[in-house]
């Protein structure tokens, strides 16, 4: 373990526990509102409240406790205030923020299957990962060297989170052939829907645009942070953590504005403008608190994201893949408290291949543990 309380394994694991178990109540609590709940409530009103009570969560608690005033490189002086000169690049990485947090959720609300759609979003923050430690590592701002078994488990990784593109194809094969396996496995009824259908939905594919752009660049920026850092100057994320989330409060609340206020202004119609402005009118009180868990999960990502000493690609397989756990374990929650649908086939073999890329991940921890002590 390395000396330095802040790069070690065990604070690391500390962070994994936080994230799995509030992702697991963030995921229960979606499908409860949603689908349990009578009457359910629609994804969008679902949203609103539960993205307001989250940002509420997470902004009073930057504030309240101070996280504001962040250890920077410099200062710079903008009219009377002295400003920290990262929030040049925090502030549009909390805009950034803003666009990811419904993005998924209104993928979700689509009336087509998301399936791949949502394989395809959760894969390529593995694979922008990977490409951020490429660029910084040309660019010189990373410094340390992305280890094989780092690699592999990228590997690995793209395979759980590709289960359903892969074993569905398989089994329709099969099926085609007059070898009866969907019905064991549990997937005759995913057969049933076209997985690539979101390829037809302009609406899809400019909401994965939207999400894989926003998470690009904002993974690149707090691992800008990260990498550098002056000499003598402490690796600050709670203040980054500050800065990004209010610069992501200050960003939806705008837009959130707008779009309330398009139908009476501009003349926009749409039945979801009507439910938007509906919910903030009055937001489910609620749906509010169960923002709770969604805010605290997201100090715990933003963490695990910028862990220091750790690649971007380590970072991002490890949120990832403790996010990945928590479905499963959300899903097999929700089936035994509330009777729904036990995990399939295809998340079973998801689970296996994270374990193979856990214990790469477990090799690769423990040489750069040993680099870093070796480091000082």
């Amino acid at each position: 373990m390395s000396r330095d309380r802040a790069s070690s394994t065990r604070h690391l694991l500390e962070l994994c526990a936080g994230y799995f178990v509030f992702y697991i109540a963030t995921g229960v609590l979606v499908k409860y509102f949603t689908e349990v709940r009578r009457p359910p409530m629609s994804e969008l009103a679902y949203l609103v409240s539960n993205t307001l009570g989250g940002s509420l969560v997470a902004l009073g608690v930057v504030l309240v406790l101070g996280w504001w005033r962040m250890r920077s490189n410099r200062t710079v002086r903008v009219g009377p205030l002295e400003v920290p000169s990262e929030a040049a690049y925090i502030v549009p990485s909390g805009v950034c923020t803003a666009v990811v947090i419904p993005t998924t959720t209104l993928m979700y609300s689509l009336p087509i299957s998301v399936m791949v759609a949502m394989v395809i979003m959760r894969g390529s923050i593995i694979v922008i990962s990977r490409i951020v430690d490429a660029v910084q590592i040309r660019q010189g701002i990373l410094r340390r060297r992305v280890y094989a078994q780092e690699n592999w488990a990228v590997v690995f990784a793209l395979l759980a989170v590709a289960t359903n593109v892969v074993l569905l194809p398989a089994v329709g094969w099969l099926e085609g052939r007059g070898v009866r396996v969907a019905e064991p496995l549990g997937l005759a009824r995913a057969l049933e829907d076209d997985p690539f259908q979101f390829l037809h939905s302009p609406a899809a594919l400019t909401i994965m645009a939207l999400y894989a752009t926003a998470y690009a660049v904002r993974i690149y920026l707090m691992n800008y942070f990260k990498n550098t850092r002056a000499p003598g100057v402490e690796l600050d994320n709670k203040g980054f953590f500050a800065v990004e989330q209010i610069a992501a409060s200050v960003t939806m609340a705008v837009a959130l504005a707008f779009f309330a206020l398009a139908p009476a202004r501009l003349g926009w119609r749409h039945p979801d403008l009507d439910a938007l402005a509906g919910a903030l009118r009055a937001p489910d009180p609620w749906a509010l608190l169960s923002g709770v868990p969604f805010g605290i999960v997201a100090f715990f990502s933003v963490f695990i994201f910028m862990f220091k000493g750790r690649t971007a690609t380590f970072a991002g397989l490890v949120n990832r893949l403790t996010s990945l756990l928590a479905g499963t374990a959300a899903t097999l929650l929700m089936a035994g408290v509330f009777g729904s649908r036990f995990p399939s086939a295809q998340d079973w073999l998801s689970v296996g291949f994270i374990l193979i890329a856990v214990g790469f991940l477990t090799v690769a921890e423990r040489k750069r543990v040993e680099e870093l002590r070796a480091a000082g």
